[in-house]
């Protein structure tokens, strides 16, 4: 298990991708958050094994129908034992 910081810049923000992105982390049985960032970006922190966290990264890549991903920065993160899969 580890927890990864994933941080998403584009058209981002008012095209429903922190709630798609919760849809996609809750199937995928990660845990952990999605919120709006005041620069315009979207942070994502998650925790889960190897396997979900390249499934999240390659939607991130991609993300909602309306979307407009440029980038996605990723970071190692301390580990967080999340409960559930949250946006905020």
């Amino acid at each position: 298990m580890k927890t990864v910081k994933y941080v998403v810049t584009g058209k981002v923000q008012g095209v429903w991708f922190r709630a798609s992105t919760q849809k996609q982390a809750q199937s995928l049985g990660l845990t952990g958050y999605a919120h709006n960032l005041p620069s315009g970006q979207v942070e994502i922190k998650a925790t889960g094994d190897a396997q979900q966290h390249e499934a999240l990264l390659a939607y991130l890549h991609q993300g909602p129908e309306l979307a407009e991903v440029s980038q996605v920065e990723v970071e190692a993160s301390e580990l967080v034992q999340f409960t559930d899969f949250t946006t905020g």
